[in-house]
Formats: C-alpha cells, sequence, structure tokens
C-alpha cells in the first residue's frame, strides 16, 4: 500500500459505525485526514455516478500474491490529459450562460468572428479586423484558459497550455488570424469531444435513473408514499402494474412477470409469484420469487419485501462498480501513458531546438518560432490521449446495458484478446441440478415399480439426489398409486434405508452393495450399473429384501443453450475450450463429449482448480474462467479474467469477478466476449488514426504546413477517434 493515498471501505452500519471504524484505523497508526469536506452526497451514496467514488482497493491486483494479472492500475503520476482520461479529477461539462451548450457556442462564436475580420481584413485596415480577431480569441480561449489556468495548479503541463502559448507567439508575430484560427478549431474540436464523451457518460449515469425516486410502503391497513432512500429492511412495497421496482426484495404477495432486463439483461419477462414463506432469506429465494430495484413490472400487482436499502441494492452496486470501472487502467493506456511520458518532453525539446533554427539558418526569428509553434500543434498527442479512454468507456456502458458487468479497461481489453477460456462444470456449464436420466430394472422387475419404491422412499429424504428421484420419478409414473415408506434412515454418505410394505429397502451406490451385508448383486444388475457409470451417470442400486429390484442413472444435464454458446465462442476466436469439474473424470468427459468440448478435467478439488488456471496461463499466456464465483472464487482470481454468471443474485460473484454476466445465462457469454473483441479493434483503429496524424504532421509542418492546417488535422482526429469509440454504444450480438 502507498505510503499516501486513499482507500475506498464498505461496512455494515448495524455492526459498527463510522467514528468507531475511523478510531480502530487509527490505532494501527494510520494518519487520517478530515472526512468532511471528502464526504460524497447524498446522490453519491445512492448510486449515482455524479462523482464516482476511488476504486475498491480489493481489486487493485496488478502484481500481487496470487498473480492475477487484470490490470486493475492507478498511476496517478502518469501524464494526464485534459481531454477526458477517467482520472481527470475535473471533468468538461462546462457550465455557463447557455447551459451545457456553452463551449460549443462559445467556439462558433470565435468562428463567426474570425470570419468576420478575415472579411474585413480584406477591405479594411486597422484595428476594426483586429478588434473582431481578438474577440475571436476571447471566445475560443475563454474554457482553453480556464482548463489551462485549473491544469497548472494541479502541476500538469496539458494541450490546453500548449495551444495558448502557440497562439500567443502567433499574435506576436502579428498573425492575429491564425492564432485565431488555432483557438476556432481547438475549442470546436474540445466542445465535440466533450458532446461525444458526454453522450458515453450519459449512458452510465442512466442506469442510476433505474430505480423509482418514490415509493408505495403499507404501513399496517394503510399505505404511503416514501422517498426510496427512507425504505428499510422488512418494509413490505406495493408494486402496481408496469412500475418499476423500488428495492432488492422477496415477493410475499401478488403474481406478475418482471421485465428484469435493465439488470439482468434477459430479452424475456420473468414470472414472478409469492414465496410461501414471507420470511424468506433474499439470497436463497429462487428466482420466481427474488426482484430487483430498476426491473420493471408487468400487468399484476406485486407485494414485495424489502431485503435491502437503496444504496445496497444490486442496481446500487452495479451503478458504483460502473463508475469505478470508469478508473481502471487497460494495458494499452498504461502503454499510452508510458509513450507520452517520453514523447511529451522530446516534443518540447525539438520545439526549444526549432526556436533557434534562424542561429543556423538564413531566416528570421519569426519564421523560426512559427514554425516551431506549428511542430508544437502537430505533435500535442491529443487524439492518443483520448482513444483509448474514450473506447474503454463506451464499451463498458453498452455492456452494462446488456447485463454484463465489466469491471473496467484490463479485464474488457483482455477479453477481446484471449483464445483460451475455461469452465466450471456445475451451475455453469450444467444446471446445477442432477435429473433422472436412465431407469434399468433388472430382469423380472418391471420400470413402474422399481419407480414405485424408489420414489416413497426418497420423497421423504433430503439429499439432492434423492429429490431429483422423486420429482421426475413421480413425473414418469404420471399419477400412478404408491406405496408408503416408513422409517426412512439416512446412511451418511452411502444411500438410505425404510420399510415399504412390510419389506426392507435399500438405496444406495454400488459400493455399498459390494461391501455391504446381504446378497450381493447379480452380474447382469452390475453390469448396468458400470455401464450407466461409463456413460457419466451418478448410479443408484435398489434393492428390496433379498431382490435387486435395479439401477437408475442420474446426471447433471448440460444447459439447453451451453452447445450453441460453445460454437458461437469458437467462431469468436477462442480456440481452447475445456471444464473443469469436482465430480470423477467419467461424468466430466461425458459432459465435454456432449458439448464438443477440447478437454475435461474431473476429480478437482478448488486448489487443483487453481493449479491448472496456472497451467494454462502459463502455456496460453491468458486464460479466462468462468463460473458462479462463489465456490470457484480462487480459479475466477487466479484467471487473467474471471467471469462470473448469476451474479444479480450473488454478492460475493459481484465482488470477485472481473466481468459479472447479471443473469444466469450462458447467452450473455458470447455477447461479452463479442463485444470485448469489437471494443480491441477499435482501440487499435484509434491507435492507428492518432499515431499516424502525428506521424504525418510533424514532418508536415517542419516543411512549411501551416499552424491552422496543422490544427484542422489535430482536432478533426481527436473527434474522430471518439466518434469511432461511440459506435460500441451501438454494439449489437448478431447470433443473439
Amino acid at each position: 500500500m502507498r505510503p499516501v493515498g486513499r482507500a475506498f471501505v464498505e461496512f455494515d452500519r448495524e455492526k459498527t459505525n463510522e467514528s468507531t471504524l475511523l478510531e480502530s484505523v487509527r490505532t494501527l497508526g494510520v494518519d487520517l485526514p478530515s472526512f468532511a469536506a471528502e464526504a460524497l452526497p447524498a446522490n453519491a451514496l445512492a448510486g449515482t455516478v455524479d462523482q464516482p467514488p476511488p476504486a475498491s482497493p480489493a481489486h487493485d491486483t496488478g502484481a500481487d500474491d496470487h498473480d492475477h494479472d487484470h490490470d486493475h492500475d492507478h498511476d496517478e503520476d502518469a501524464h494526464g490529459h485534459a481531454h477526458g482520461q477517467g482520472r481527470d479529477k475535473h471533468d468538461h461539462a462546462h457550465g455557463g450562460i447557455f447551459g451545457e451548450r456553452t463551449e460549443l457556442i462559445f467556439a462558433l462564436l470565435a468562428g463567426l468572428a474570425l470570419a468576420a475580420g478575415w472579411l474585413l481584413e480584406r477591405r479594411v485596415a486597422g484595428l476594426v479586423p483586429l478588434a473582431f480577431f481578438i474577440a475571436a480569441y476571447v471566445f475560443g480561449g475563454f474554457f482553453t484558459v480556464r482548463e489551462a489556468v485549473e491544469n497548472l495548479r494541479q502541476r500538469r503541463f496539458e494541450i490546453d497550455t500548449l495551444m495558448l502559448v502557440a497562439a500567443a507567439g502567433a499574435a506576436s508575430l502579428g498573425a492575429w488570424a491564425e492564432g485565431a484560427l488555432l483557438l476556432f478549431l481547438f475549442s470546436l474540436g474540445h466542445a465535440l469531444e466533450h458532446y461525444a464523451m458526454g453522450r458515453a457518460r450519459r449512458a452510465i449515469e442512466a442506469l442510476a435513473k433505474l430505480a423509482p425516486e418514490r415509493a408505495t410502503v403499507r404501513r399496517g391497513t394503510s399505505t404511503e408514499e416514501v422517498p426510496v432512500e427512507a425504505l428499510e429492511i422488512d418494509d413490505v412495497v406495493i408494486v402496481r402494474p408496469n412500475e418499476r421496482l423500488p428495492a432488492d426484495g422477496v415477493v410475499i404477495a401478488g403474481a406478475s412477470s418482471v421485465n428484469q432486463a435493465p439488470i439482468t439483461g434477459e430479452s424475456v419477462p420473468v414470472d414472478k409469484a409469492a414465496a410461501a414463506d414471507a420470511r424468506l432469506d433474499f439470497n436463497k429465494a429462487g428466482p420466481e420469487h427474488r426482484v430487483f430495484a430498476g426491473t420493471i413490472n408487468g400487468a399484476g400487482v406485486l407485494e414485495v419485501r424489502v431485503a435491502r436499502r437503496a444504496t445496497e441494492t444490486t442496481l446500487a452496486r452495479v451503478v458504483k462498480m460502473v463508475a469505478e470501472a470508469e478508473t481502471q487502467r487497460s494495458p494499452t493506456q498504461r502503454f499510452t501513458d508510458r509513450f507520452q511520458r517520453i514523447f511529451v518532453p522530446a516534443v518540447l525539446g525539438l520545439v526549444g531546438l526549432l526556436m533557434f533554427a534562424w542561429v543556423v539558418r538564413d531566416e528570421a526569428f519569426s519564421v523560426s518560432f512559427y514554425r516551431a509553434m506549428a511542430v508544437l500543434v502537430a505533435a500535442s498527442p491529443c487524439a492518443l490521449a483520448i482513444s483509448v479512454p474514450s473506447a474503454v468507456l463506451s464499451g463498458v456502458a453498452r455492456a452494462a446495458r446488456g447485463g454484463v458487468l465489466v469491471k473496467g479497461g484490463g479485464p474488457l481489453e483482455n477479453l477481446g484478446t484471449l483464445t483460451a477460456l475455461a469452465f466450471d462444470k456445475t451451475g455453469t456449464l450444467t444446471e446445477g441440478k442432477p435429473r433422472l436420466t436412465d431407469v434399468d430394472p433388472a430382469d423380472g422387475v418391471s420400470e413402474q415399480e422399481l419407480l414405485a419404491v424408489a420414489v416413497a422412499v426418497e420423497a421423504l429424504s433430503d439429499h439432492p439426489l434423492a429429490a431429483a428421484i422423486a420429482r421426475d420419478g413421480a413425473g414418469r409414473l404420471g399419477g400412478r398409486p404408491m406405496p408408503a415408506a416408513t422409517d426412512v434412515r439416512s446412511l451418511t454418505g452411502q444411500g438410505v434405508q425404510a420399510l415399504v410394505d412390510g419389506l426392507p429397502i435399500l438405496i444406495g451406490k454400488p459400493a455399498m452393495f459390494d461391501a455391504g451385508k446381504g446378497p450381493r448383486p447379480s452380474e447382469a444388475v452390475w453390469s448396468d450399473a458400470r455401464r450407466l457409470e461409463r456413460n457419466g451417470r451418478t448410479v443408484v442400486m435398489v434393492r428390496q429384501g433379498e431382490r435387486y429390484l435395479g439401477c437408475l442413472g442420474l446426471m447433471d444435464t448440460p444447459r439447453a443453450a451451453a452447445r450453441q454458446v460453445i460454437e458461437r465462442l469458437r467462431a469468436l476466436g477462442i480456440e481452447r475450450i475445456l471444464m473443469l469439474s469436482g465430480d470423477n473424470q467419467s461424468v466430466a468427459d461425458a459432459i465435454a463429449q456432449s458439448l464438443k468440448l477440447d478437454e475435461a478435467k474431473g476429480g478437482l478439488m478448488p486448489e487443483d482448480k487453481v493449479r491448472v488456471i496456472r497451467e494454462l496461463k502459463a502455456q496460453e499466456g491468458r486464460v479466462a474462467m468462468v463460473g458462479d464465483g462463489v465456490n470457484d472464487a480462487p480459479a475466477l482470481a487466479n484467471a487473467t479474467v474471471g467471469i462470473a454468471m448469476g451474479a444479480a443474485g450473488s454478492d460475493v460473484a459481484l465482488e470477485t469477478a472481473d466481468v459479472a454476466l447479471m443473469a444466469d445465462d450462458l447467452n450473455h457469454l458470447p455477447f461479452a466476449v463479442g463485444l470485448s473483441r469489437r471494443t480491441s479493434r477499435v482501440i487499435k483503429q484509434n491507435l492507428w488514426v492518432s499515431l499516424g496524424v502525428v506521424a504525418f504532421l510533424i514532418p508536415a509542418t517542419l516543411f512549411g504546413l501551416k499552424i491552422g492546417i496543422a490544427v484542422l488535422f489535430h482536432e478533426g482526429s481527436t473527434v474522430l477517434v471518439v466518434a469511432n469509440a461511440l459506435r460500441l454504444l451501438t454494439y449489437k450480438d448478431r447470433d443473439a
């Protein structure tokens, strides 16, 4: 940790308070300033992005002990630019007499004054055209001077200052028209750039406006409207048709369909119904009972028990993290920073030498000075400075609108270039719910008899496999009568025993019958069990008294969309796809074969998954890991990019993942990869344009290109790279 810096701390106000927390930190020897002046406004606590908080240190893992290559860098000493980089402390939403458009109107007034002065100069000599040129200086330089003064106060030497020096130099040489043209084009380019970047930022700020400002709360037998910030946990809010949900919570009355696209990106409304238990924990509630702030109710009326305060909702956390993501540095951004730290001093040195060209050449000082100013304008790396941040900002905003939370430029850029991807199996590629897939009765036993006994016993057990047998077996029986089971006892780690029609029933894994008491299964039953195991099934045998009724095969089946998603990922350039699983190798191989994966590794503990991810990084350079963000969090943390699914319902997933798919839907993964690929291409295009223009302008100005033309190219390239980046806001997943 830096000896001087800023940390972002979250805490539970029900367990401690701010003063106690600060006092505890001071006892550790940390010198803390007064926090009164730095307190965030109320709307920042509610999740808006007007004043984004500092990035959470939990993800500042550039070179930590687990080799988490996420490129989350906060180099405050890097060369900043007044062209809208995320770390700039001031923004460009300049106020004024014309509101947000003041800067653009001033630029246009500068252009009009310049045109008037240029026309008058051809007919009238003297002070009249000069007065118009001075007016152009005033209008064109007003905001430039403001920013230059602010930058100099912060000890930053920015492009604004360089432009003012060039304009002043032109005026000193009597070239008022060229100086006015320089300031007009610079201020116009600045204004258009700010407008374009504002568009991307407004796309993010729109997230914060999804939640309604007021909510209808039931108080006893009456209702009242209150601000959403006043909602407390366990309040009951009433949501009428077509209203937005004011808080995260559990449905306790009513039924409706809810459009969750603003949060999860799901294209189809999700049916919601009241939970049987009004006190059901939000984190344990199923998707049919759980609702999120900012989503849109359908035709029914819902009563929702509030589970989170306004500052703690999924929407508020997403808005805060998206705001933080704007400050995260991508690898290319760090490259451009390093380049500028070398390039800018080199340019200033060259300009200094060019100013003394008259010493070695037979020319006037004014000619040398003019050429030096032209080179200064030509070499200013404005487009380079804005090329990457504009693309990252637009990409993050578009991802958030599609239900994908990307935590900064690093994950966005890395996901756009990697070629290897690892999936966790359970709950990611598969449903995470075992299903009864095979019923193999023994000789002389009907399928109905085997299922009737198994369902009767397993219906009274709480094991996940028992629930699958009871659910799917009852469906196969189709309402046929079943016997009653009694005296059900669990055999830990083995199976279950019970009595059905007075006969002892034993249900469990094959190893229990091989080593236990009683007759061993026949060779035919063993053959069925081995065949099912080879096909990746979890096998359960059923014995009634001394007689074996047969085998049942269960499997965690692949998601319906899994195979198509794998094909789409390959089409996007992912060359190596493998699956990591804690299940035995035969189960993993069966799933991998059905989905046409390149490789499957089974029998892995969490630490084994970390080892495999590290091996993949050594082989491939970069690798993404897709999981639920909970039990596979160590593997996600060790991947170049950790991707968590279903993050809208998981606080842990939101915190641990670099990319969070808010919906529990694999189809959002190709969207995220495709958007990242497009962002990487846009970044490369912007770099070529920005560097290419500088490479052309420097020699061109050395050989006589005028300042006005240089500024036109300079500002034109800046606006071009921003406009190119804004195309990411319209990105669409073609195969979705």
